[in-house]
């Protein structure tokens, strides 16, 4: 446990800045300090780091200039630029510890639905992203999305919570091949003496150790440390630099609104449904890492409600409305931010220092990229143990708390998505509340959350 910032010694060249930066981010309420701020922001940034590289492989798909060619370099800057931008926002306004970038699953929705299956223009599609953001202001300004939190049940609330830590853990052993798929049960163990694996589980060993020791940073350590060991064994191949001058986004920048003067040319109800999509997925993978991440944190008070949380949500909408102008699909709150939070951020501050290192991370896009998936599935496995104590908040023997907070937890992995996952716990409380007699204890907001849901359910594929 770190020891306030009062406690320890300040540094003799710059006490006074930090003083104003532990005064202005409220380290003594939150009882944290500079050193373990700056380690949790570093922590959070390089666990995912990666989507500096695979979001832009991702829409490289459906976004390049005939003319021009390949146009990956330019959406790596936009990649990055978009997260630091809307992890400044969320560090200096919302003041919480979250990390923002282009959200996956929806980036691939972006390119291999929209603009490969549809046919449909990648600036036009920017355009429909940018539709999306400037809704998701209008909905955050109301404060629609903060009583969308408070109408959601707190079983819900903390079955999010450990339906993320299994979430993200399901994604990191599948990243690292420890499971892999099959046609006969779906997935299944991998090949556990493969370099790639072994050198995870190796790496799992490591952390584990570290953490269990309570040594500060240990989930940092144990991903700088697999990536050594790959490096040195040869599981992965050394940074083929160090530095290197980003390829400014010129192709990519303000294409959204070239966009807008196509998009009413689009078929209306074609455009409203992909508009739909884009703002569904986006809503309620938000709320549902929001809600997670404010509980493990401990933002979320006894009523179960989130202060401050509309402030979040304005980072995630002017993030998404910034990132299609700089040429990225919808920007969202990772729940990889649960990796600094486990290391004692609480502060805007960790949200901070990840934003100015996203914003230096388009210089050293060799040495990021030379950091492989597997090295970074060790901290997410830890953080997925931790994010399980959730489950524990729950009532398993009140039937609605039971069932919906089981369907919220295993439809997350399942299903491979967070909104997924909420949706069929938010179906299922107020239906298994009414079945009981209870329904009083169901609130208006409860029974039109479950109805969207089935609504889309039913008509929207």
């Amino acid at each position: 446990m770190t020891q306030p910032t009062e406690n320890l010694p300040q540094s003799p060249l710059s006490p006074e800045p930090e003083n104003k930066i532990a005064e202005f981010f409220n380290f003594s309420a939150l009882n944290t300090d500079f050193r373990t701020e700056v380690l949790a922001g570093f922590t959070s940034f390089v666990t995912m780091a990666y989507i500096l590289i695979v979001n832009p492989g991702i829409l490289s798909n459906a976004i390049f200039l005939n003319e021009s060619g390949d146009l990956f370099g330019e959406l790596v800057v936009a990649t990055g630029l978009s997260a630091a931008l809307a992890t400044l926002i969320m560090a200096l306004y919302a003041k919480l510890p979250f990390l923002l970038a282009p959200g996956m699953g929806i980036n691939a929705y972006f390119a291999f639905t929209v603009v490969l299956g549809l046919g449909i223009d990648w600036r036009v599609a920017l355009a429909a992203v940018f539709i999306e953001g400037i809704i998701f202001i209008l909905m955050t300004v109301t404060n629609v999305r903060s009583k969308i939190v408070e109408a959601i049940p707190d079983a819900v609330k903390h079955a999010t919570t450990a339906g993320i830590g299994i979430f993200i853990s399901y994604i990191a052993l599948k990243g690292a091949g420890i499971i892999v798929a099959s046609e006969a049960t779906f997935t299944t163990l991998g090949n556990l003496r493969s370099p790639q694996p072994a050198m995870a589980l190796l790496g799992l060993a490591i952390t584990a150790a570290l953490f269990s020791r309570r040594v500060t940073g240990a989930l940092l350590w144990g991903i700088l440390g697999t990536a050594l060991l790959a490096w040195v064994f040869g599981v992965s191949p050394w940074p083929s630099g160090f530095m290197a001058i980003p390829q400014p986004p010129t192709d990519l920048f303000g294409q959204a609104f070239v966009g807008l003067g196509e998009i009413f040319r689009i078929n209306f109800w074609e455009m409203i449904s992909i508009i739909f999509v884009f703002l569904f997925v986006d809503l309620f993978d938000t709320i549902g890492t929001l809600t997670g991440l404010g509980a493990k944190a401990g933002y979320i008070d006894e009523n179960g409600k989130f202060p401050g949380v509309e402030k979040a949500f304005m980072a995630d909408a002017v993030g998404t409305t910034a990132g299609s102008v700089l040429g990225t699909s919808t920007v969202t709150t990772y729940i990889e931010s649960a990796s600094g939070i486990l290391e004692g951020g609480r502060s805007g501050f960790t949200a901070l220092v990840a934003s100015a290192l996203f914003f230096a991370s388009v210089l050293f896009i060799p040495l990021l990229q030379a950091i492989p998936t597997f090295a970074t599935a060790p901290a997410l496995i830890i953080v997925g143990v931790l994010m399980m104590s959730g489950a524990s908040q729950i009532n398993w023997d009140e039937p609605a708390d039971a069932i919906a907070g089981f369907l919220t937890i295993i439809m997350m992995p399942l299903a491979f998505s967070i909104a997924e996952g909420l949706a069929m716990g938010l179906i299922a409380y107020p239906l298994v509340k009414a079945f009981q007699g209870k329904t009083s204890e169901t609130t208006i907001g409860m029974w039109i959350l479950a109805s969207i849901f089935l609504l889309r359910y039913i008509f929207i594929s």
